[in-house]
């Protein structure tokens, strides 16, 4: 390999690592929270989520006592509707039993909706009982589009 080669070369992984240098960058921008939510606790979850639906506009956003939450971890209102949110920040998809507490939540705090927010997806015996339930599942991807906007 002569000289010209190798300094060919040393441009082109050069030029190649500064691509991938900007399109992290530009990527951390537009996630600066996605990565360390992943490895929340559940109440530091709960208080990410809770700041994340105030800076979208929810009001009296409040996150409930740790035990004994009747299946609900905040209770906020936007645009005189209110919500019963149950948060899970699993490593795997959400199932049936998050979607049980929504329900028993909503009912119980007298909310108009009940939400489950996950940093994962659901089950799809998750979605199928969300949607006879009538819950409203925000997933990973509902968070993303929060963070994003």
């Amino acid at each position: 390999m002569n000289y010209i080669d190798m300094l060919v070369m040393f441009a082109g992984l050069l030029i190649v690592s500064a691509i991938l240098f900007l399109i992290l960058k530009r990527w951390k921008q537009l996630h600066p929270l996605i990565q360390p939510i992943d490895s929340m606790e559940g109440v530091e979850f709960e208080h990410f989520c809770a700041k994340m639906l105030e800076q979208k506009g929810f009001l009296e956003v409040e996150v409930t006592k740790s035990s004994r939450d009747y299946g609900v971890d905040i209770l906020a209102q936007k645009d005189g509707i209110t919500y019963a949110i149950q948060c899970k920040c699993y490593s795997e998809p959400v199932g049936i039993k998050a979607i049980q507490e929504a329900y028993a939540g909503r009912d119980f705090y007298d909310c108009m909706v009940g939400v489950v927010l996950t940093n994962q997806y659901f089950t799809a015996p998750a979605v199928e009982v969300a949607k006879k339930l009538k819950i409203l599942l925000w997933d990973r991807g509902y968070i993303d589009r929060m963070l994003e906007e």
